[in-house]
């Protein structure tokens, strides 16, 4: 299959290159960019004499007419209205922004503080959450990427929300990210000066991906109640951890909960869940499109503790992205993502 990527100059668009050029089924037939028409290792000089492709123009009509299946991976508020253009053509589409995630245009009004595509546009699109989503995506042509927050913290949270095990209103999310989440614009959060040995939370109980989070959880069970979030630049290139607390309705052992995990996880690829007593860290999956998962229960207090790891490039993007578009083609779905994760 022939695919394109739109926004390659930023760390998502490198990711899909990455991936995609060794993929089985797909290959690169054209990169796009708003910006000069370049050879794509003017941008990222690793792909030298590796990626031929130059930087074109966008051209909906081009594109549909060559390919099978396009990738966004520009900024929320870019998306939605590139998304418009490809609306009517006859082609395969996965966005790895915000801007079709949300049911709610309010919502998305209000969180992302930008104009919403229409209610009839982001309902053409399925989550693409890829371990709880995969029918409706096999019968899509439409997927909307979730984001690195939210695929960590919802395949942690999944298993117990589902059984309905906690207290609906008593769940906290403790989240920290490599600087890459935060983009490839200069800014003075990604300088080095300013986040080298530094550790620092950022929009306390405002940030775009909390409506996301609790669309889903609502979805698995209509009880749940808001969370509180948090999220925090680390001070590494890439990874993410998510680590969630929540009060349990009854008493249960760290085994029984654990039992649950395995038999739910146990044909997801990509989901790893600990030994009993492990706990993962972000290195042991960096550079893969693994979820880590640990759990935890303190008997003493009744509370449980999930830890949930990815790279927040890979399954948190990227890999996620192609791992959706596998299953809507009825590809295996670790078809061209079974890579080791890179250590150290």
């Amino acid at each position: 299959m022939k695919a394109a990527i739109i926004g390659t100059t930023g760390y998502g668009g490198a990711e899909l290159i990455r991936i995609l050029h060794s993929h089985p089924f797909f290959t690169i037939k054209s990169v796009h960019t708003t910006r000069d028409e370049v050879p794509v290792w003017n941008e990222y000089p690793h792909l030298f004499n590796i990626i031929e492709n130059k930087l074109e123009q966008i051209n909906a009509e081009k594109i549909a007419k060559e390919c099978d299946i396009v990738f966004f991976a520009t900024p929320t508020g870019v998306s939605g209205k590139l998304v418009q253009e490809f609306a009517d053509k006859d082609i395969q589409m996965v966005d790895l922004s915000g801007d079709l995630r949300l049911r709610n245009t309010d919502d998305y009004q209000k969180w992302y503080k930008k104009e919403p595509v229409s209610v009839e546009l982001v309902h053409s699109f399925v989550y693409g959450l890829s371990e709880w989503n995969k029918e409706n995506i096999a019968s899509s042509k439409r997927i909307s990427n979730p984001g690195c927050y939210p695929t960590a913290t919802l395949l942690g949270l999944a298993p117990i929300v589902k059984e309905n095990f906690i207290l609906p209103d008593s769940i906290i999310v403790d989240a920290k990210s490599g600087i890459s989440g935060a983009g490839r614009s200069p800014s003075r959060t990604n300088m080095y000066a300013e986040m080298s040995e530094n550790f620092k939370i950022y929009k306390v109980n405002e940030h775009q991906h909390i409506p996301e989070i609790e669309q889903q959880l609502t979805d698995w069970n209509s009880d749940m109640k808001p969370i509180t979030f948090s999220t925090h630049l680390l001070p590494t290139s890439r990874g993410l951890m998510a680590t969630m607390y929540a009060t349990l309705k009854n008493r249960m052992t760290t085994e029984k909960i654990h039992d649950l995990y395995m038999e739910v996880y146990k044909n997801s690829p990509f989901v790893r869940v600990r030994p009993l007593y492990t706990q993962p860290s972000i290195k042991e999956v960096a550079g893969s499109n693994y979820c880590d998962i640990g759990i935890n229960v303190d008997e003493r207090t009744g509370r449980i503790t999930v830890v949930s790891v990815i790279d927040n490039l890979m399954k948190g993007a990227a890999g996620q992205a192609i791992q959706n578009a596998n299953i809507m083609n009825g590809y295996e779905e670790s078809t061209g993502l079974q890579f080791l994760p890179l250590y150290p």
